[in-house]
């Protein structure tokens, strides 16, 4: 007896909420992420970072890809609900096979070729599920046709990268990561968003999960030290850093911007979700994730931690992290506003532009003062826009988008 179709996939609809599956899958990101930080962590160096942020380039782009399928079929539902679960799979082996991603230690698998095949199970498993969803859409069909080459390039790059080393291994995984961004680009523009909403929550949902890791890397960072009001004082100023980066994304823009792609019809909207919430999201978790890195080192100063003081100043790498991750989040922000709203925000790129050139400034003060300074900056900025656009926020808050 041949299966019904409808036990296969279910459509989403307009208006659609995201599923406990898709938030459980995000859950595994979530895990990811705390990796992530916890590995630059313990070097700090400039290559470190370099390739964290790589590793987390490859994670995002593992998570977007769902985003877009749990949009056309519901995730919870037919096969997708399977699928689902086999990449959940894959995107937590690749997750704990982080710390081995570039070097492999002694003993066991080759920690860089399971990466690579985890990351290929992942883009497998979405491709042959989007295939499953596209049944009577040519279109659709053909849009994935033209995608494969560059998922293939992609994991076909990082496993050449894992039998190198040094700064080959590296650019082969920056290759890797431009052929599958660029080459998804160029493909087209033919696939579907059934739910505005929906897509735009799942964005949403992934900006908080970003925040959260900047939460738990302040109290990972102080877990073993006994409080104290200097720990007390700094969490709660790291607190106010992650309140403001929620309340830039999530007080005004994210609302207009769920209207706008709603709004939106056809290849128009298809570009607009791509560039607005695929690429320019990538840039604002990468921003917090390297703000975490920062939260955690000055926690870790300010407690006492790796043989520090209280009076020992922020600088080099976590200070670039702590600074330039809030200032890549501004700067991400402000291009999202832009692609999808057409509305410019002069006072966020000043307000990033300051931090920027304050840095060398800060490194003189003591950690909990460079971490002041940033809230008193991001707090006032806050301040600043509440006051200024008003009305604007009254009415898209409580009337709506306009």
């Amino acid at each position: 007896m041949v299966t019904p179709r409808r036990t296969r996939f279910e459509s989403l609809s307009e208006g659609a909420t995201v599923t406990t599956l898709e938030l459980f899958f995000d859950l595994v990101f979530v895990f990811a992420l705390t990796r992530v930080t916890d590995w630059m962590a313990e070097d700090s160096s400039a290559e470190a970072v370099l390739r964290g942020v790589l590793i987390l380039v490859v994670m995002w782009w593992s998570w977007v890809a769902y985003s877009w399928l749990g949009n056309v079929a519901k995730a919870d539902e037919g096969l997708i609900r399977l699928g689902m679960f086999v990449a959940m799979a894959a995107v937590f082996v690749g997750a704990i096979t982080i710390p081995e991603a570039f070097n492999d230690l002694p003993g066991g698998l080759s920690g860089p070729v399971v990466f690579a095949v985890a990351y290929f199970c992942v883009r497998a498993v979405h491709l042959a599920m989007y295939w499953v969803c596209s049944r009577g859409d040519a279109q659709l069909r053909a849009q994935i046709v033209r995608v494969v080459p560059a998922a293939v390039l992609g994991t076909v790059l990082l496993l050449v990268a894992s039998q190198t080393e040094g700064w080959v291994q590296t650019a082969l995984w920056a290759a890797a990561i431009i052929g599958d961004y660029v080459g998804t680009a160029v493909a087209g523009a033919s696939w579907r968003l059934n739910s505005a909403s929906h897509f735009a929550e799942r964005h949403g949902l992934i900006i908080i999960v970003a925040l959260g890791e900047s939460i738990v890397s302040i109290g990972i960072g102080v877990a073993e030290l006994p409080i104290s009001w200097p720990i007390i004082v700094a969490g709660v100023l790291g607190l106010a850093v992650a309140g403001a980066l929620w309340w830039i994304y999530f007080d005004v823009v994210t609302l207009r911007a769920e209207h706008a792609l709603a709004e939106a019809g056809g290849e128009r909207q298809i570009r607009m979700a791509r560039g607005g919430y695929t690429y320019l999201h990538l840039p604002m978790v990468i921003g917090i994730i390297l703000m975490s890195l920062g939260l955690k080192k000055v926690l870790l100063y300010i407690g006492g931690g790796e043989g520090h003081t209280i009076a020992d100043p922020l600088y080099g790498i976590p200070l670039a992290a702590l600074y330039g991750g809030a200032v890549l989040y501004l700067f991400a922000h402000v291009g999202f506003t832009w692609y999808v709203l057409r509305t410019a925000n002069p006072v966020r790129l000043v307000v990033g532009a300051v931090l920027l050139a304050v840095m060398p400034l800060v490194a003189g003060l003591p950690a909990i003062g460079t971490l002041g300074f940033l809230a008193a900056v991001l707090s006032a900025l806050v301040a600043y826009e509440v006051h200024r656009y008003r009305e604007v926020r009254q009415h898209v808050r409580h009337v709506g988008p306009a």
